[in-house]
């Protein structure tokens, strides 16, 4: 089952101090870390906060290709998780036809920001992560679940790389 997700915001992980994005459901029962690389999530704040850049960058340039050719995003969705990796599609409607691309999900969430795109999430992928393996040493997921859930609204969303 797909489960519409939100960005609540971009900070780094006091822990590994790698970027992560926060998605939570529409409904704000449920939180889902993407652990990212600092380029992917500059992408993603420069988008957050509408910072303007003096050229596209690339998903600047992948949105005006679309809209070129007349393509339209439906959907992005995080479909899987192995490894410690997420994975994710990109929906992409072209004359009436669906075509789906393999993405990173940094890139398909910054390609999704820029288009005002839904950002979905499958339940299993939910389900997968709260036994993901956060770093070498041993965190347990309490703590981390008790560091999610407590999150402030100043901490989430002023990104800086």
């Amino acid at each position: 089952m797909e489960i519409e997700m939100k960005i609540k915001g971009l900070m780094l992980d006091p822990l590994s101090n790698m970027p992560i994005i926060i998605l939570v459901d529409t409904k704000g029962e449920r939180a889902l870390p993407i652990w990212v690389g600092f380029f992917e999530a500059n992408a993603i704040a420069l988008q957050m906060e509408n910072i303007p850049t003096p050229r596209p960058m690339t998903h600047d340039l992948l949105k005006n290709v679309l809209y070129g050719l007349d393509a339209r995003v439906k959907k992005i969705l995080v479909n899987d998780l192995q490894d410690n990796t997420f994975y994710a599609l990109i929906f992409v409607e072209v004359n009436g036809k669906i075509y789906t691309f393999d993405s990173r999900p940094s890139d398909a969430i910054a390609l999704a920001l820029r288009l005002r795109t839904p950002i979905y999430v499958e339940e299993e992928v939910i389900y997968k992560a709260k036994s993901i393996e956060i770093n070498k040493e041993a965190v347990d997921q309490e703590s981390l679940q008790k560091w999610l859930e407590n999150l402030r609204p100043e901490e989430l969303g002023k990104y800086k790389v």
